[in-house]
């Protein structure tokens, strides 16, 4: 496959997310157009992804939490089940961004049913977390811990997009209470709006990685 920087990979999805499972193949889920769906693929090979079948696992509600806004969707296999995170908002209050979580107990994630388990849930005495537009999580693991990685506003609709990290007690909740990692300090992260989001972790050479957008 010739690398071509400017080609989309997979045209017309946003926050792309791949997962390589124990089983060999590569999940992938992303944004819809539409956000008001959850869709997932997979491929025994990275450029199979681009042209393979799609499977929607999940719809946006008609009111209520979850009904506006699908966005970053991230597969994760946690505890020998399948785990989506994604932020939604309300139809009522479409800024209204948190983080939900969706569970499958199946071992096909294409077919299987996923369970809606809510909004993520914060540490016991948190009063932080997911109080205001919260999106773009991601999970990892270091050192037998698991870590949940967002992006939260916090002030009101114009304020600074933060990202924090928290240890996590179980798949659906927090363990401690948020720990900022960084702020839009630099020029080039305040560019029309003061925003850092999308957290991507990698981890190589016994170090961690955080890649994320900034501005606008």
């Amino acid at each position: 496959m010739t690398a071509k920087n400017n080609d989309p990979f997979v045209a017309q999805r946003a926050d792309p997310f791949v997962y390589k499972h124990s089983d060999g193949f590569y999940y992938f889920t992303g944004s819809v157009p539409t956000y008001d769906r959850i869709e997932l693929r997979k491929s025994a090979t990275i450029e199979g992804l681009q042209d393979a079948e799609t499977f929607d696992v999940w719809f946006k509600h008609e009111s209520g939490p979850m009904s506006r806004h699908i966005w970053a969707p991230e597969i994760h296999y946690l505890d020998g089940k399948w785990y989506i995170y994604f932020a939604a908002s309300e139809e009522d209050d479409i800024w209204a961004l948190r983080p939900y979580v969706l569970e499958c107990t199946g071992q096909d994630p294409l077919n299987d049913e996923w369970v809606e388990l809510g909004i993520m849930q914060p540490a016991d005495g948190d009063e932080k977390s997911f109080i205001d537009f919260s999106l773009d999580a991601t999970v990892f693991e270091n050192n037998g811990k698991r870590y949940f990685c967002w992006a939260e506003k916090t002030g009101g609709q114009f304020a600074a997009s933060n990202l924090y990290l928290a240890e996590m007690e179980s798949p659906i909740k927090l363990k401690t209470t948020q720990f900022m990692l960084t702020t839009p300090d630099y020029d080039w992260e305040r560019v029309d709006f003061w925003v850092n989001e999308g957290p991507a972790v990698l981890k190589h050479n016994g170090k961690i990685f955080i890649a994320f957008s900034a501005s606008a």
